[in-house]
């Protein structure tokens, strides 16, 4: 494919005993897994703040943690006379940040000042909080109190407690919630109601629900909006059903009134990028730039990642000498993609290449570029490597997830370096990731492999009662002979 741009540029001693010791390594505590210090601003990493401006942030992260530990106390109902301003600041940051405990707690301490007055947008916030964070149990309860408040539900509460049922799986309650709007006045339901359902059964894998809900839309006069064609576009494409993805296409083109934008031509590409299917990935890459698109730099890294993908890494070249010519400058996650595609293509020189010239390009690595260094490496059985990455991480700030863990210690499990394996998985809790499912499945086979049956049982066990499920583990079933 010849890359045309039809818009001109704007542009990582065995023992039976299970003894997790404590962890040597000094990775930075701070550095949390996918999640920074929720009261630290991230512009304070990119520009500098005057004396007085900090001075502000400063006041309101100390009154944001009163406010919490006050909420967090047992002897909460005494503080009814707070400032206004300081407890809605620490409900709107417990919000922001989907710490929903602490959330519900300030809320709690909230409607007990003598100053509060419910407002129905507090609820439809800690609604769509509540669905995020896969608790529709306790957004039920968020209800009753709005009710118990004497408010009235607008449609943005009952589209956000419909969200809170159907995102978790609900799809019962979430239809009985939009029946129940069908019968109230000024409350009936939307686009964007509609359009959340269809998110759900199609993340659910409920595309027979999908035509039903279109057609009710239809009977009820509610035309699909632009969200809610790039939704069927989208899962439809990640689902890998092509044909109701174009046709869900072709009814937004016929539609006359929603056109397709930038998030509809990523999807279209990435969905055909992701199964190999090259060719129409080309097709619609030049299509959408005669429907007057341009391809922004999420576009380029997708064709990025399906040449590479596909082992197609001249076509791969061409695009990023296309951005070069184009002024797209690659961003981490173009890097990122590079070293993962020539990692797992074993190519360990042309991935450090680029891992070098992201560094010198003042790209700072993240737990992404190392898990995929990591993996690369162990699976080359370059373990000095893999030591060497661990080192960079020690040195540096960079916020680790339960991933990058995952993948280093079964690296070091993979050369039977138990003992460092058992020092990383204690040095999880420090970090502030907390294992999964994977993190145990693979220490419990890497205790098998060296002998240490007894020491892989424990774990087992302690897994599943902690769990409080049944069965075993990934691997777990293996004996060593």
């Amino acid at each position: 494919m010849e890359l045309h741009l039809l818009n001109p540029p704007n542009l990582r001693s065995s023992s039976s005993t299970l003894t997790l010791k404590s962890s040597s390594y000094k990775i930075n505590p701070s550095s949390r897994g996918g999640s920074k210090n929720p009261h630290q601003p991230e512009s304070l990493q990119f520009r500098k703040f005057s004396k007085k401006d900090l001075s502000r942030i400063l006041r309101t992260e100390s009154a944001i943690k009163a406010i919490e530990k006050k909420a967090n106390s047992n002897s909460s109902s005494k503080y009814n006379n707070l400032w206004p301003k300081a407890v809605l600041e620490a409900l709107y940051d417990a919000i922001k940040h989907n710490r929903w405990d602490s959330a519900l707690k300030i809320f709690d301490l909230l409607r007990k000042q003598h100053w509060y007055e419910p407002r129905t947008q507090t609820y439809a916030k800690l609604l769509v909080m509540l669905g995020k964070c896969k608790q529709p149990n306790e957004a039920t309860l968020i209800f009753e109190t709005m009710l118990s408040d004497g408010l009235q539900p607008t449609v943005d509460v009952y589209t956000a407690l419909v969200g809170a049922y159907a995102l978790n799986g609900l799809l019962d309650n979430a239809f009985t919630i939009v029946n129940s709007m069908k019968s109230i006045r000024d409350c009936k339901p939307d686009a964007f109601t509609y359009s959340i359902l269809i998110k759900s059964c199609i993340k659910l894998h409920r595309f027979d629900m999908i035509g039903l809900i279109l057609k009710e839309m239809l009977d009820s006069g509610i035309e699909c909006s632009t969200v809610t064609y790039n939704i069927l576009i989208d899962g439809y494409g990640k689902a890998k059903c092509f044909e109701p993805m174009e046709n869900s296409l072709n009814d937004m083109i016929q539609s006359g009134k929603c056109h397709p934008d930038i998030f509809t031509f990523n999807s279209v590409i990435g969905a055909c990028g992701r199964c190999g299917r090259i060719e129409e990935m080309e097709k619609w890459f030049i299509e959408f730039q005669v429907m007057g698109l341009k391809p922004d730099i999420v576009t380029y890294n997708i064709l990025i990642k399906s040449y590479g993908n596909s082992g197609l890494y001249e076509k791969m070249g061409s695009v990023m000498e296309f951005m070069k010519k184009r002024f797209f400058s690659p961003t981490i996650v173009t890097y990122n993609i590079l070293v993962e595609i020539f990692g797992k293509a074993r190519d360990i020189e042309k991935m450090d290449e680029i891992f070098l010239k992201m560094k010198h390009q003042g790209l700072k690595p993240n737990s992404i570029t190392y898990s995929s260094l990591v993996c690369a490496y162990s699976k080359a059985g370059l373990l000095e490597k893999v030591d060497s990455i661990l080192r960079q991480v020690e040195r540096s700030d960079v916020a680790l997830d339960t991933t990058f863990f995952n993948c280093i210690i079964n690296a070091y499990g993979n050369a039977g370096d138990v003992e460092r394996m058992k020092e990383l998985f204690m040095a999880m809790e420090g970090c502030g990731c907390k294992p999964d499912s994977i993190t145990f499945a693979t220490m419990i086979q890497a205790f098998r492999a060296v002998g240490m049956i007894e020491a892989a049982q424990i774990l087992e066990s302690n897994f599943i009662h902690s769990k409080n499920i049944s069965g075993t583990l990934i691997g777990s079933n293996q004996r060593n002979h």
